[in-house]
């Protein structure tokens, strides 16, 4: 643990991240046997759950990267979606996983999927490590999940504030 009293209580552990990464990675090498997967990450966010979670995987995967912008360094999504960085590689004909940090209001991965749709992957899901359900304010299809938290602003596992507690093992709560 940290003596930064800006981090809060743990929402989940190490040891708990840890166990639900090899059940999602088990469940994935399963549903994807014999596909054409590439798993895109959101980032900053995602990074350390894609790395840890291909680790896991028993099928051949690429890899590669979407960066958008929502938040800015507020605890509030704007909404507003703008791509910072695209896609190396089409995804057209391929089996898409897309990876996200957390899903909070939803807006954000609504805009990523509505984007990725357009360009004809043959399947495209979703595997985000947290979900926030009280907080939703659109319907998405999310087909695996981590866990889900409360409406608290969570950090840590590649979670941030202001670019900060990113590189905690574990999930907390920022306390302001």
């Amino acid at each position: 643990m940290s003596d930064d009293p800006s981090i809060g209580e743990v929402l989940v552990p190490a040891e708990d991240l840890q166990r639900r990464v090899r059940e999602l990675g088990a469940e994935i090498s399963r549903d994807y046997e014999g596909r054409d997967l590439v798993m895109i990450g959101v980032l900053k966010g995602a990074v350390l759950f894609l790395a840890d979670l291909m680790r896991e995987l028993t099928v051949a995967c690429e890899i590669d990267f979407m960066a958008v912008s929502s938040y800015g360094s507020s605890t509030d999504s704007s909404g507003v979606v703008r791509i910072l960085k695209d896609l190396e590689a089409s995804i057209e004909g391929r089996d898409v996983l897309l990876i996200e940090d957390i899903v909070d209001s939803g807006l954000t991965l609504h805009y990523l999927l509505k984007n990725l749709r357009a360009r004809n992957p043959r399947s495209l899901e979703v595997c985000a490590l947290l979900t926030k359900p009280e907080r939703r304010r659109v319907e998405l299809p999310i087909r695996y999940v981590g866990f889900e938290i409360p409406n608290r602003f969570a950090i840590g596992y590649g979670l941030d504030h202001a670019q900060r507690h990113r590189n905690l093992p574990y999930v907390a709560v920022l306390d302001e």
